[in-house]
């Protein structure tokens, strides 16, 4: 029986969209069904590095993304583009999660699998949304920000609970209500819905996220929001920037306390 981490591996290896998606499923059905074994042995995870990825998009500075209005279609297929390449690295995160930290309860392995098997399935709905607008993944030019967090959290399954999914994924829950707005107005239903199906569903990936972030906290006998808010001191010192949206944060598991100081921050 295959383990979980090499088949982890083997989804966050895969360079092409379409076999990654076909991987990604295989497995997650596989470790539903029990078909899957949760322990690999003993060996370590091999250190991060790229994951595998098309050739395109080409990866620029975040300041460097073009901006698009939404009133015309490219500019509206530029936002889908930019929305499916955050799904498509989400699925390499959900699975690098499961790879990379050792030692952790089976439920949390389940957890992140189902993320990566939720990403996934968001990535389709975009691409699909993407050819119906003349387009297509790497048409446009992306940045790799949350690559980057993974690399800089390498080393601890606590700073990557705290930093990726309550952090960069839950920044997704404060800007995408907006973009739904902007999208109805310019009568984009169709995308419109779409983020709306993500939107429900990210908010229990970052609630996972804050799940496993208490329950490293709790294993090193550290206090949470104090913690948090020393990472987001550490890896994010220019601060996070609102609006905030506190409803879909508290249903992710975000305390009144710890939501006070971010907003006043």
């Amino acid at each position: 029986m295959i383990g979980l981490f090499e088949a982890a591996r083997r989804c966050i290896d895969c360079a092409e969209p379409d076999a990654k998606l076909a991987l990604t499923r295989e497995a997650f059905g596989a470790l539903r069904d029990g078909r899957l074994s949760m322990h690999d042995g003993d060996a370590q995870p091999a250190p991060i590095g790229a994951p595998g990825r098309p050739l395109r998009p080409r990866l620029v500075l975040p300041r460097d993304v073009p901006q698009r209005g939404l009133g015309a279609e490219e500019g509206r297929a530029a936002l889908v583009h930019a929305v499916a390449h955050i799904e498509f690295n989400a699925i390499n995160l959900a699975w690098d999660a499961v790879y990379r930290f050792r030692g952790m309860p089976d439920d949390y392995y389940r957890d992140w699998a189902c993320v990566a098997h939720d990403e996934s399935r968001h990535f389709t709905m975009l691409s699909a949304r993407l050819a119906q607008l003349g387009r297509a993944y790497g048409d446009f030019e992306a940045h790799n920000g949350l690559w980057e967090m993974a690399l800089k959290t390498a080393h601890s399954c606590l700073a990557r609970m705290a930093l990726v999914p309550r952090v960069l994924e839950a920044r997704g829950l404060d800007v995408t209500p907006g973009m739904i707005a902007r999208l109805r107005s310019v009568g984009d239903d169709i995308t419109a819905d779409i983020l709306e199906i993500i939107l429900r569903e990210e908010v229990p990936h970052v609630a996972a996220g804050t799940r496993w972030f208490r329950y490293c906290c709790e294993r090193e006998r550290r206090d949470p929001d104090a913690t948090f808010h020393a990472l987001l001191a550490e890896y994010v010192p220019t601060g996070l920037r609102g609006p905030f949206n506190l409803e879909a944060r508290r249903a992710a598991g975000f305390g009144e306390a710890e939501l006070a100081k971010l907003v006043g921050a």
